[in-house]
């Protein structure tokens, strides 16, 4: 696995939008100049992460108003991430990695067969990294559960405190 440090470079990528066509990191981040928060979900099937993904899109505007924008992916299909989107009206970009790369380059972690315990077959486990305007990394949390993630308004506590105390 993967470990990636603070101020380490992101890993770039180009995954599948939920509703079709190609997100690419690279690219996003010199579209829209800020920085990123990257979030790992399980998939469509966890009400915890359809409830935080609701969460993060009710505090867009407090994190777009600072210049970060959010990213989602996860193992799940492009179709069950769009059902997901457009039932909670998710309005930033929802990926979906089903190769699990990606979760192997960030060190995300991965219920996969190899498990202790059983919980809804094979997926990734929700992860959290904050990225500054060139990529590179201000924060990450990993879960190996669906409990325990930092809920909208702690992130916004993560880029309060970062921002607050960035050197350079």
């Amino acid at each position: 696995m993967t470990i990636l440090q603070l101020g380490d470079k992101a890993p770039l990528f180009e995954l599948p939008l939920a509703e079709g066509g190609t997100y690419s990191l690279e690219q996003d981040l010199t579209d829209r100049p800020g920085w990123r928060f990257l979030v790992f979900f399980r998939g469509s099937w966890c009400p915890v992460c359809n409830q935080d993904l609701k969460e993060i899109e009710e505090s867009l505007s407090y994190f777009e108003g600072k210049d970060v924008y959010f990213t989602a992916l996860s193992t799940d299909s492009q179709e069950n991430s769009l059902g997901m989107k457009n039932e909670h009206s998710l309005s930033f970009p929802l990926l979906s990695d089903l190769t699990t790369d990606l979760l192997d380059q960030y060190g995300a972690y991965y219920h996969g067969e190899d498990a202790p315990y059983e919980d809804h077959g094979i997926h990734g486990e929700a992860a959290h990294y904050l990225l500054d305007e060139k990529g590179n990394i201000l924060y990450q949390q990993q879960q190996t559960s669906p409990y325990g993630r930092p809920s909208a308004t702690e992130l916004r506590k993560v880029v309060q405190y970062i921002k607050k105390n960035l050197k350079g």
